[in-house]
């Protein structure tokens, strides 16, 4: 079997560190695991503080705007 990987990427190097089902626990019981950009990372000191600030933008998001539903009721 053929494979179509390019000649100039070496697994073992690129695999070289992970780790087997690191995730595996958080799957099965039905979390989504997201990676965060480094710079992201570094603003949340744990999971729950992501989850806050998170429900915080679903929050905010749900605010209506004053100024576009009083622009939409005098039209």
């Amino acid at each position: 079997m053929q494979s179509d990987l390019r000649s100039e990427y070496d697994l073992k190097k690129l695999l070289k560190g992970g780790v087997r089902g690191k995730y595996a626990r958080h799957y099965r019981t039905g979390a989504n695991v997201v990676l965060l950009d480094h710079d992201v990372s570094k603003a949340f000191p744990n999971e729950q503080a992501v989850n806050e600030a998170l429900r915080l933008v679903i929050k905010l998001t749900k605010i209506p705007n004053s100024r576009k539903s009083s622009a939409v009721k005098a039209q």
